[in-house]
């Protein structure tokens, strides 16, 4: 079926913009933000936490939901209030939004987020566009607030590099590597949203296998990204962050770190899929390989191996060319095949 879109009202968010394909639905803020603020499929449970809002605070609102920010995370920089109406307009099977530009920051920040047919499927394409008089340094920033209560599972680095390292771990002055909720696998970190957690934590590294999954109420939420191989990430190298607290769990990817010239745009894209009927795996990683190998294509974490999309073949080769390839090149190669069929 053909996506709707519609305007709707929606609790203390106000104005909302609703799409839906059949499959999966989605709502929009355009009061203020924007933040993506609800996703799930028809009728069934919010996989995006929601917290509360007060347009008339002084301080900044997360909100919840899906966001876009810039890297690296600074005040006052970060935290510009957005309770401002956003322009949005339709495109197709989907919406593009428009934030007025920072006064502060001197950015503007735009998302396209299209439906795919008829599958729970969803592409948010993030850009963010200088506004300034002078170069700036930064990278797009997708961050996702997911519901409470579920687990997170982000897959290791895999390339054998032999005697050299493959994988750069970044923590967080509060974070506490002894800390109950993270698991640390050779294979996966995972992490536990606990609403009873009376401290953060946060962890990033180089997620090179280009996605992440978050369970809950017998559902996952997969998030895919574009791991760029040879660039330079924020935060000594993190394509990926995750963080967690008493109230939220955050998904974030990150594009490379880019000297960003006056009115030059920066984007950054994320791939989406949301599956009913779900259970959340054991927290081992022979049951994790055996979930995320029926998610994942080949359980690789690959993104690319095999998945059936047309001309996809497994890849693997440098530079294979594939119809929907994109060139791939490495193992664990991250690039964003629609993994869900």
């Amino acid at each position: 079926m053909s996506v709707l879109i519609k305007e709707v009202q929606y609790g203390d968010y106000g104005t909302c913009v609703s799409l839906s394909n059949g499959a999966i639905e989605l709502l929009v803020t355009v009061d203020a933000g924007p933040r993506i603020i609800r996703l799930a499929t028809p009728g069934g449970e919010n996989m995006f936490g929601e917290l509360p809002f007060d347009r008339n605070s002084a301080e900044y609102q997360l909100m919840g939901g899906h966001r876009l920010w810039h890297s690296p995370e600074a005040q006052p920089r970060s935290y510009e209030k957005d309770n401002a109406p956003v322009f949005w307009e339709k495109i197709e099977n989907g919406i593009r939004t428009v934030q007025k530009p920072e006064s502060w920051a001197m950015t503007e920040k735009e998302m396209e987020i299209v439906l795919e047919d008829d599958v729970p499927g969803v592409s948010v394409l993030h850009r963010i566009r200088n506004c300034g008089a002078w170069p700036v340094k930064l990278a797009a920033w997708g961050i996702t607030i997911l519901s409470p209560g579920g687990l997170e599972v982000v897959p290791m680095p895999r390339r054998d590099t032999g005697l050299l390292s493959n994988r750069v771990l970044g923590l967080w002055p509060y974070s506490n590597m002894m800390d109950e909720r993270v698991t640390w696998g050779q294979r996966y970190i995972t992490l536990r949203q606990n609403p009873q957690a009376k401290v953060a934590f946060k962890v990033g590294l180089n997620n090179e296998q280009g996605w992440a999954a978050y369970f809950n109420h017998g559902q996952v939420f997969i998030k895919q990204h574009y791991h760029e191989m040879g660039e330079k990430y924020p935060d000594g190298g993190m394509s990926y962050e995750t963080y967690t607290d008493g109230n939220v769990m955050e998904m974030e990817s990150l594009s490379p770190l880019t000297l960003l010239d006056p009115d030059k745009v920066v984007e950054h894209a994320e791939y989406w899929a949301l599956l009913d009927d779900f259970a959340e795996p054991r927290n081992e990683e022979e049951a994790l390989d055996e979930a995320m190998g029926q998610l994942i294509s080949d359980g690789d974490g690959c993104g690319c191996g095999g998945c059936g999309e047309d001309g996809c073949g497994g890849c693997g080769d440098d530079g294979c060319g594939e119809d929907g390839c994109e060139g791939c090149g490495d193992d664990g190669c991250g690039h964003h095949h629609h993994h869900h069929h």
